[in-house]
Parts: C-alpha cells; structure tokens; sequence
C-alpha cells in the first residue's frame, strides 16, 4: 500500500478495522463519481456509497447513501437533531473533511463531523465508500464503518 494511504485508510489501520482497498483509473469526464466507482469495480450501485456533506441549521453533517439513490435532506436533519438541511458548498465540504469532491470519505475526517449511514447499508455484507481520493474505495463491513466513523444509521435515502 506504499504510497496509496490516505487519511481514511490511515485512521482505519490505527483502530484496527479491517477493510479491503480497491483502486481503479479514475476518469474526470465521468459525470457521477459514485456511480464511476460502481461501474470500473463491477460491483451493484446499492453496495458503493456517496459521501455528502451538507448544512444542517448552520453545522455541517455527513450523509452516507447508495450512489444511486439521493440524500433525503430533511431525514438527514432529523437523524442529527436539526430541522432544515441543504447541501453544503463544495469549498466547505472540502475544507471541513480535508479531502477533495469525489474522495470525501466517511472516516477520517479533518473536523469531526456527524455522520449518518442510510439504513440500507445494514442489510450487505460489505458496503464500499472512498477512500479519501477519487479512484480509491474502501470494502468495509457496515458495522466497521458505523464504529470506525462514530456514526449513526437512518433512512436518509430517497429512492
């Protein structure tokens, strides 16, 4: 892995929680960065998620949802105590978590974020999400990725 850590694979080696990296040549023509992860790894949209940010009354949070579904902003408010969500803007996403758009990842973040995983997560084996770079997913068991993120699980996905 020399040379392939990020501060996501990083946070997991030091707690000790197992995961499986898994690299593919990112393409920046592609449209959906998620959705680019599922298609180059041959692995189902439900098991590859997104990581977004977004503003819950004035804090930031982090929703974790199947890359082919949309974040429920309004569930994501609920999950973490507040009433209204929007999207964050990139330049925050970006400077909160200290990773790129499209390499947000759940673990290992900058600024300790809430977190919240869609509910659907719990019924796979492994989920995948980045890794803290485009190009780069982490396989993780949800629980893992509950515990490793301190995160919470709801239904935050739209279908």
């Amino acid at each position: 892995m020399a040379g392939r850590g990020t501060t996501a694979t990083l946070a997991l080696e030091r707690a000790k929680v197992p995961f499986t990296l898994h690299e593919y040549a990112h393409d920046p023509r592609h449209d959906s960065y998620g959705l680019e992860a599922s298609e180059a790894l041959g692995i189902p949209p439900e098991r590859v998620f997104k990581t977004l940010v977004a503003a819950v009354d004035g804090s930031l949070a982090v929703g974790v949802v199947p890359v082919h579904r949309q974040l429920d902003l309004k569930a994501l408010a609920a999950a973490v105590g507040g009433k209204k969500a929007v999207l964050a803007e990139v330049a925050a996403a970006e400077r909160a978590t200290g990773y790129v758009a499209g390499g947000i990842s759940p673990v290992g973040q900058k600024r300790r974020l809430p977190v919240v995983i869609d509910a659907s997560a719990l019924v796979l084996a492994t989920m995948f999400c980045s890794a803290g770079r485009r190009g780069l997913e982490i396989e993780i068991t949800p629980a893992d990725l509950v515990k490793a993120a301190g995160a919470t699980v709801a239904p935050i996905a739209t279908r």
